[in-house]
């Protein structure tokens, strides 16, 4: 089979063969390249030691970014390769690293060491491609299948359970059922994996082409209970409102499918209704209501985020998010768009459309679909026109105020709030000389002697 790849990463194979060592590419990018992909990242395992690569690339960066467990990055102008020793290794006891590490002599040990044959097959020009436990095979029937005894390879890493689910999700395959298995009777194992660890493989579920499937099958397999037990509360919760003909679970399902692949508004997505079991109220039609079930949510999305150490830009991303899902939806009010820019910034707004239309989306109310283009088309429009929203967009300012006779203080506040309002609902007043006036006139208890 020939298989094409970059000058540099020929390079490194080939200089690496010259100094008397075996070299393969092994790993995501030989099952991308099978799989017509275009691969992310480079990876090149070798007989070579660690310092024996520094040696061969003598006249290159090498970086160890790993080499206490045999991993070197070498990197070319044209991109870098990260390069590691043939290996096996001991189970993650502490559930970030693993307990030991050996050096290897063949690629097949280094091969059988791995998580799942997908990821188990190595190539280099000289011997082709190399795959001892039927990768190929599982690659060309869609399947996840784990290297070995499935138990064997979660015991040794609980995180490979997520990992699977990750990959079946984004490649759209199906999980083996011993693997599967395997998956349910192994989920406790998941508290003992580090938060960051679970964050990772979490999010990139997340962000990928199908991340209903991953959150769905993590359920099936119960594994949802330690990695997003936040969300439970919402499965088979039934909302009895003539506008959902979903649960809130599947209705969460369905509006994480329509969000563009932006990892906070994909995570609002998750959480945007997660408070509405908490917000219940059946009236006297039989029909449910969830007030203030936004502000629950992006409190429990803050408490989630927090347990999986995410960064406190991202927390505050989502919360605003979800908190404001439900402002002002449906409602194309020209000012009423503007105070919703204003108060969760340009910056967040177009964020904040998106997940209400996706949420319109799922929905059986087609009409609020529609609302949510105009909304989108008036904003662009108003963020076009550079029409005032903030009170820095004002043509005065305090000093403006200052030198007419104003106080600083909270009174100056007021007042420049009460001006913004004034050209929220007429923008053409935004003039120096007009909202002077308008000041002068309207607030001249508060001028000063």
């Amino acid at each position: 089979m020939i298989i094409g790849i970059p000058s540099f990463v020929e390079n490194i194979l080939q200089r690496l063969s010259d100094n008397g060592y075996e070299a393969y590419l092994v790993g995501g990018c030989i099952r991308d390249i099978l799989m017509g992909r275009s691969p992310k990242d480079w990876d090149i395992t070798t007989s070579a030691m660690p310092d024996e690569v520094f040696k061969a690339f003598y006249d290159k960066s090498v970086v160890a970014t790993g080499e206490r467990y045999g991993t070197v990055t070498v990197i070319y102008p044209e991109g870098k390769a990260e390069v590691t020793t043939f290996r096996s290794e001991g189970a993650y006891s502490d559930g970030r690293h693993p307990d030991w590490v050996r050096f290897e002599r063949t690629i097949e040990e280094d091969l059988s060491r791995r998580d799942f044959t997908i990821n188990a097959i190595a190539w280099n020009r000289g011997k082709g491609l190399i795959d001892p436990f039927g990768g190929i095979k599982d690659i060309g029937q869609g399947l996840i299948r784990t290297v070995g005894n499935p138990e064997d390879r979660f015991r040794e890493d609980g995180l490979r359970m997520i990992r699977a689910v990750r990959f079946a999700a984004n490649l759209d395959f199906s999980i083996d059922k011993l693997t599967l298995t395997a998956v349910e009777q192994l989920a406790g194992m998941i508290p003992m994996i580090s938060a960051e660890r679970v964050r990772q493989e979490l999010f990139k579920i997340l962000i990928g082409p199908n991340p209903s499937y991953g959150i769905k099958t993590m359920l099936e397999t119960g594994m949802i209970k330690f990695v997003l037990p936040e969300i439970l509360a919402t499965v088979g919760f039934e909302q009895n409102n003539p506008h959902h003909d979903k649960d809130v679970f599947e209705h969460t399902l369905c509006v994480l499918e329509q969000t563009p692949d932006i990892l906070h508004i994909r995570l609002a997505a998750l959480f945007h209704d997660a408070g509405k079991p908490y917000s219940y109220t059946l009236d006297d039609k039989g029909i449910g209501h969830f007030y203030g079930h936004n502000e629950k949510g992006a409190e429990i999305a803050v408490k989630a985020l927090k347990r999986l150490r995410c960064s406190n830009k991202i927390i505050k991303q989502v919360a605003l998010l979800v908190d404001y899902h439900m402002r002002h939806y449906g409602s194309n009010e020209r000012s009423k768009l503007k105070r919703l820019i204003s108060e969760v910034g340009k910056e967040n707004i177009f964020d904040l459309l998106s997940l209400q239309k996706a949420d319109a989306m799922c929905k059986k109310k087609q009409k609020l679909i529609a609302a949510a283009a105009e909304m989108e088309s008036t904003v662009r429009d108003i963020i076009a026109k550079n029409e005032p929203v903030n009170i820095e967009d004002l043509a005065i300012n305090g000093d403006d105020l200052k030198h007419i006779g104003f106080k600083p203080g909270v009174q100056m506040g007021q007042i420049l709030n009460g001006l913004l309002d004034c050209v929220i609902e007429e923008p053409g007043l935004n003039k120096k000389e007009s909202l002077i006036h308008i000041a002068q006139t309207k607030c001249t208890g508060q001028i000063t002697d």
